[in-house]
């Protein structure tokens, strides 16, 4: 067997009941580890699972995993979330360090394959500190192209289509700018309900259920490692680390730092809604006292060339189109959907075989080097 069919899924049941498996693993070491569950949404089968137990004789510090966020990067989330547990937790202290591992942030966006909740809310653009501080048009740049980004009628023929977007696309960034562009994408929107990037009108509720863990972990430990993983950005079959401007380092202090190649860092001015913006926020305001690292971790599909970034919006808004309008042949609806899961999940050995080696990079050098890892 290969070794990524021990740790890739094919279905969020199996992907749940391999985690749910996984406390009896944890239990070994933390003896009162336990499973929370908790139902999300309108379906009952749909439920948040988190592992947790402090640790054995002081909480110094906790490591957190979480997961799915935007739904179908999920699988991925889980897969790394296994690895670790069946490589790396016999090398962590239980006596000092807790442990918290989420499975399925965005349950209904992984059951059914999808980036964002069944309200059609990118929960990563959800985790508002002030929301009265953001009005519903504060990204412009999507306003004026909304055109290109809000599903308009069938999907008739993907090919034609597809070069139009292009076409669209292209035309925006003359208007826009290519970074203009960028930033409708990265800032979220708060206006179009069926839009792309949409951020909600409100709080969702698995959004709120993440935080009260958040805030849990920041009042009862002095040290809080959150590792958060995704899928798509960054050079292909390749890790990167993503870290928000709270992080007062620089990407070259961290590179060095943590060993890794892939750091970028991105300001909270140009994305609203980040949950890790969110934690350091809470962080900074309520729980100064406690040390936090905090970052993104993203395996890389298209690539990071200007041709990859279209490809990838083309991607998300042919998508969304189809979830909402439909299309009228179904050798189109097939092939955005697999060009959609190629973007996210892709069923590829070389890709996946590339998640396990970078995860093990990624876990190595940050769980080393934030005092998780046990050496010697």
């Amino acid at each position: 067997m290969k070794a990524t069919d021990n740790y890739f899924t094919r279905t969020y049941e199996q992907s749940r009941e391999t985690f749910r498996n996984l406390l009896f693993t944890v239990k070994e070491k933390w003896p009162k580890a336990e499973l929370y569950t908790k139902s999300i949404g309108e379906e009952p089968d749909n439920s948040i699972d988190v592992i947790y137990a402090e640790g054995v004789s002081s909480n110094d510090k906790v490591l957190f995993f979480t997961t799915g966020e935007h739904g179908i990067e999920g699988y991925t989330g889980a897969t790394v979330t296994h690895l670790f547990v069946e490589e790396y937790l016999e090398k962590i202290n239980p006596e000092t360090t807790g442990i918290c591992l989420v499975h399925a942030i965005n349950p209904w966006g992984m059951r059914n394959f999808r980036r964002v909740t069944e309200n059609n809310v990118d929960l990563n653009r959800n985790y508002v500190f002030e929301p009265a501080s953001v009005p519903e048009d504060i990204n412009e740049n999507y306003a004026n192209e909304n055109q290109i980004f809000q599903p308009n009628e069938k999907v008739k023929d993907v090919t034609k289509e597809k070069t139009e977007l292009y076409e669209q696309l292209s035309k925006g960034m003359m208007r826009e700018g290519y970074s203009g562009i960028k930033k409708a994408k990265s800032m979220g929107q708060f206006e179009f309900e069926k839009g792309v990037y949409y951020g909600g009108s409100e709080e969702e509720e698995s959004a709120q259920y993440i935080k009260t863990w958040q805030r849990k972990l920041l009042a009862n430990y002095p040290r809080v490692i959150h590792m958060d993983w995704h899928t798509a950005l960054g050079p292909p079959n390749e890790v990167t680390m993503v870290v928000s401007e709270h992080d007062e380092r620089d990407e070259e202090e961290m590179k060095e730092q943590y060993g890794m190649e892939n750091i970028e860092k991105f300001t909270p001015k140009k994305v609203k809604g980040d949950s890790t913006n969110y934690f350091h926020k809470l962080n900074k305001e309520e729980y100064p006292d406690t040390y936090l690292f905090s970052a993104l971790f993203e395996f890389g599909t298209f690539g990071t060339s200007r041709k990859a970034e279209l490809r990838e919006f083309t991607t998300i808004i042919l998508e969304n189109q189809l979830y909402w309008e439909g299309a009228e042949k179904e050798e189109d609806r097939q092939w955005i959907l697999e060009e959609f899961q190629n973007m996210f999940y892709p069923d590829d050995e070389e890709w996946r075989e590339s998640v396990l080696k970078e995860a093990r990079l990624g876990i190595e050098s940050v769980l080393t080097q934030e005092g998780i890892l046990v050496t010697g």
